[in-house]
């Protein structure tokens, strides 16, 4: 299965990340001094000095604790994949074209990797567009289109009638993990091949991956297909 792209990523693509938790370290650092200056300068009692400073330290993990935690998407399992999304903040601005993948029917490996029954998987480029995460808007394009006929190309989207939306990703080594939540609407038992080649090699192009792995709804791609 073979294929070219590019994509800067070193890390997955989704919300931005939460406010660095070690932000709330500093009111605390500043506030032992504070307090300590205040109870040599005014001379108070004993008793004042302690009650001002736990006062203050008091004060600033309140602050911490009211921040929303990142939670992970709610179509991905559990776990490793909450970690990942902070990635695209750091991504520099680009402008290129997107690649996406489409399916020449009964084409046998000729024009692209040859898959299902017997056809052939097509890359296909958008326009130049502006992005940081390539993942989110690759996919994006495949799953907004709404046509089967990819125009006058002869290409075909099995995808044109699902109803599916992009969540998140996450690169870790050479293998794309996506998400997505939605349901599929395929035309036969040779659309299922084709729907998750067109979703796997159009995310593995975006991230420069070799290999992908596709959940929807939090289950695995093949798992929700063989319901089909």
């Amino acid at each position: 299965m073979g294929f070219s792209a590019t994509l800067m990523l070193t890390g997955c693509f989704g919300p931005p990340a939460p406010a660095p938790t070690t932000s709330s370290a500093a009111p605390t650092t500043t506030a032992g001094p504070s307090a300590s200056t205040t109870a040599s300068s005014s001379a108070a009692p004993a008793s004042t000095a302690p009650s001002t400073a736990p006062a203050t330290t008091s004060a600033a993990p309140s602050t911490t604790a009211a921040a929303p935690p990142s939670a992970p998407p709610s179509s991905a399992p559990a776990g490793p994949t909450a970690t990942a999304e902070p990635g695209p903040t750091g991504l520099p601005e680009q402008v290129g074209p997107l690649t996406v993948y489409y399916v020449a029917v009964g084409d046998n490996g000729i024009s692209g990797p040859r898959i299902g029954c017997g056809d052939s998987l097509v890359a296909t480029t958008t326009a130049p567009v502006r992005f940081t995460d390539q993942v989110g808007p690759s996919v994006g394009t495949l799953l907004a289109n709404k046509s089967r006929d990819v125009g006058m190309s002869g290409l075909i989207n099995v995808l044109y009638q699902s109803s599916l939306t992009y969540v998140a990703g996450e690169l870790d080594g050479s293998t794309i993990t996506i998400w997505l939540t939605g349901q599929f609407m395929l035309g036969g038992v040779c659309d299922i091949p084709r729907a998750k080649a067109q979703l796997e090699y159009t995310a593995m192009a975006a991230s420069g991956a070799t290999s992908a792995q596709v959940f929807v709804n939090g289950r695995p791609i093949d798992e929700v297909l063989s319901l089909k």
